[in-house]
């Protein structure tokens, strides 16, 4: 196994439209360093043909889901700027191989944050706003069989992002206590809190800052920060509607687009 090898199957998936087999159970020597490497390694070939990266995503955030892949702590990806999807416009499932999705309070930073080190006030002082937000995470390997190396290989299973257009300056809600509603076609599919994210997504931001700033990344003024889901992840399907409400900061929609519209 090499890095640059794994890396060229994930990367090579998306043309395909095929998953592939877990990695871990066809690499029995990957370990953690391997598995950002390989992630940070397509992001560099992205990036090289012209993508930019605005922002980083934290997953594995509920207590749940690090029970499921026995883990005790989160981890991280890249958001890259043709993640981003407007409101009520229309999302191609094409682009994704098994889309689900979940609902987020977005921060957007308004200076630099960079790790180790930093503290819960200085990461409070960095942001500009926070915004309702929806993620689409999707899977490149089979059948969402994913152990923690496999989805930070796979840039933390990241798919796009949606944002709302209410930006709420943080001192106005408590985070914590931010209650949201996701509905799929207008039935209920999933309830939570903000507490649900490492029992605030203020404890979300401090973390990643810190991690990515050990090993020499910088959280820039103006990137977005999803830092986990408040609910579990739905799956979609073309001709969904999927809106989150979130007490105080408004609500969120994403819409896929049917099997007949033609979307460039």
């Amino acid at each position: 196994m090499t890095r640059v090898e794994v890396a060229r199957r994930l990367l090579d998936a998306y043309g395909t439209g095929k998953p592939i087999p877990p990695l871990t159970s066809t690499y029995d020597d990957l370990t953690l360093e391997d598995a950002y490497a390989i992630q940070l390694l397509q992001i560099e070939e992205l990036v090289a043909a012209g993508r930019v990266v605005k922002g980083h995503k934290v997953g594995l955030t509920s207590a749940a889901m690090q029970r499921l892949l026995g883990v005790g702590e989160p981890d991280y990806g890249h958001l890259l700027d043709d993640f981003f999807h407007l409101e009520h416009a229309p999302i191609p499932l094409g682009r994704f191989l098994q889309p689900r999705i979940e609902p987020e309070v977005a921060f957007v930073l308004a200076k630099p944050l960079r790790g180790p080190g930093v503290t819960v006030h200085e990461a409070i002082a960095a942001v500009d706003f926070v915004l309702p937000a929806l993620e689409i995470v999707d899977s490149r390997i089979e059948a969402w069989k994913i152990g923690l190396l496999d989805t930070i290989a796979d840039n933390a299973s990241s798919g796009a992002v949606v944002l709302g257009s209410t930006p709420t300056d943080l001192g106005a809600v408590n985070l914590r206590l931010t209650g949201a509603v996701m509905t799929r076609n207008g039935a209920v599919v999933g309830t939570g809190a903000g507490g649900a994210v490492l029992g605030s997504p203020i404890t979300s931001l401090v973390w990643l800052a810190n991690t990515v700033g050990a090993r020499g990344v910088t959280l820039e003024a103006g990137h977005v920060i999803l830092p986990g889901s408040v609910c579990a992840m739905v799956p979609v399907a073309a001709g969904d509607t999927i809106t989150a409400t979130f007490g105080g900061l408004g609500s969120v929609t994403a819409r896929f687009a049917t099997d007949r519209e033609d979307v460039r």
